[in-house]
């Protein structure tokens, strides 16, 4: 069989889209943990900040093969739920969670659902941070800052500034909560797809996929109502 005809078989997205998904659960867990940085104060944040963009060549390199697992896990993912739609396209009168080896929740049958509004908020969290004052095209001297004698980009200062709002605040934790569903089903999904597991091992393999998940999430959402709440 060649490699693209195995691509393009519902196996071979699976594949796809659990290589992709566990590389992605393993940046957004290492993405938490720079962020709970601002727990030791805006120096130690834009330090972290300051640290990976002064990787260069590397951190576009990283950044590039981001943007590759995104569009492959999403494209994939797509597929994968438009092949199901084609093999049931009446659907359930009344839909409950299955359970046992399939593992069918809420989760499981909002994944579509979750992952579209993810990604539409990752374009907006790159262009409200990445790319906002200070950012990669949009110099602003005000949002500059120096530490331990280096100037650096002031990103503390505009995370600050987002975060003061309520909407953003509350529209954050809205979303990281939608996070938490997605990856609640889906490290489990990625590694029945790749193999991974024993049969027996399902449920337990459910349950920790689970609770990284809400690790995840709170970890993102902590900092937020911290900075909201003026705890920090």
């Amino acid at each position: 069989m060649r490699l693209s005809t195995l691509l393009n078989s519902p196996i071979g997205k699976k594949l796809i889209t659990g290589i992709t998904g566990l590389g992605l659960t393993f940046f957004v867990l290492m993405h938490m943990v720079g962020n709970l940085s601002m727990f030791s104060g805006d120096d130690a944040y834009n330090e972290y900040a300051h640290f990976l963009a002064s990787l260069g060549p590397l951190l576009y390199a990283v950044e590039a093969g981001l943007v590759l697992f995104f569009l492959a896990h999403a494209v994939n993912g797509f597929k994968i739920w438009i092949g199901k739609r084609k093999a049931r396209p009446q659907a359930y009168a009344v839909y409950k969670s299955a359970g046992g080896p399939s593992m069918q929740s809420s989760s499981s049958r909002s994944m579509i659902i979750t992952g579209i509004i993810l990604l539409v908020f990752l374009v907006f969290h790159l262009i409200s941070f990445k790319f906002g004052p200070g950012g990669p095209g949009n110099a602003d001297a005000s949002y500059l800052t120096t530490v331990n004698g280096v100037e650096m980009r002031d990103l503390a200062r505009l995370v600050r500034e987002k975060f003061a709002l309520s909407w953003y605040t509350f529209g954050y934790t809205a979303i990281m909560l939608l996070l938490v569903a997605h990856l609640r089903h889906g490290v489990w999904s990625a590694l029945q797809s790749l193999g991974a597991m024993r049969p027996s091992l399902s449920a337990l393999i459910h349950t920790i996929g689970g609770l990284l998940g809400l690790g995840i999430g709170l970890g993102f959402i902590v900092m937020p109502l911290a900075i909201y709440f003026g705890l920090i």
